[in-house]
């Protein structure tokens, strides 16, 4: 259990932010969650995490693209609640296109977004972890952070930066009781990714369950998807004195795409 921590979720009114959340408060941690939006859905989502798991949680808006925003969303925790104890760094956003078509802007906003935004709200958290003597860093990285796909240079870019800052963070702390792990997911069925379905469809005139095992699965050889509780599962494993010993490794949860 993690019955009186401390933990914050960028990213995670919906998907596997909100997944990871749930799953921390029902170990018994205090939970804030986070988006850019500010709406009263958001402070309901908190809401409904905290009355489902008699935990206590809160809505913090941040911008992810702001590094500002990713700082005072630590201080801000740490106003509320004493200290962070867990760091987990969910927030992305993604864009296909080659590279000599890629928008600059859109490059800009996914590492900024993607990774820009992890290093920040470790560098606000990791004085109050190593001032307690315990914390948990995980990155939700990707198989896209071991391997690269055509059209995905800003991703790709972005998660390979991630398990690196990863590999860096876990280093500089080892011996001090804060671990820093990234869990890389393959493809997760979330409402992107039944968007991602419905569009390859239409443009190969395949049915669904050809698109999903064909095109979307290509990569992921079980051709099962993910699920977000697994996900979630896998970061609060991360997060327990269980995994006290592991630091610095990437966790794939990807269906075997980057055992080939």
């Amino acid at each position: 259990m993690l019955t009186g921590k401390t933990a914050i979720v960028t990213g995670s009114t919906s998907g596997i932010g909100l997944a990871i959340a749930e799953a921390l408060a029902a170990k018994g941690c205090a939970v804030v969650i986070n988006s850019y939006s500010d709406s009263q859905e958001d402070h309901a989502v908190a809401a409904g995490v905290a009355e489902r798991h008699g935990a206590e949680a809160v809505y913090i808006k941040a911008d992810m693209s702001k590094p500002d925003d990713c700082r005072m969303l630590v201080e801000k925790t740490v106003s509320r609640f004493g200290t962070v104890d867990i760091l987990v760094n969910n927030a992305g956003i993604q864009f296909v296109a080659p590279v000599d078509e890629f928008p600059a802007e859109r490059w800009d906003a996914i590492i900024a977004i993607n990774l820009s935004s992890a290093f920040h709200t470790a560098a606000a958290a990791i004085p109050h972890m190593k001032a307690s003597g315990w914390g948990r860093i995980v990155n939700i990285a990707s198989a896209h952070g071991l391997r690269a796909s055509p059209n995905k240079s800003a991703y790709v870019a972005a998660k390979h930066g991630v398990v690196g800052l990863t590999k860096t963070i876990a280093l500089e702390l080892a011996g001090q009781g804060v671990t820093c792990n990234a869990v890389c997911p393959g493809f997760v069925l979330t409402p992107l990714v039944e968007t991602q379905i419905e569009d390859r469809a239409k443009e190969t005139g395949l049915d669904r369950e050809t698109t999903i095992r064909d095109v979307i699965l290509a990569k992921q050889p079980s051709k099962q998807f993910a699920t977000v509780e697994q996900i979630a599962a896998s970061t609060a494993f991360l997060c327990s004195d269980d995994a006290a010993q592991i630091t610095g490794t990437t966790l794939s949860v990807d269906g075997g795409w980057t055992a080939q």
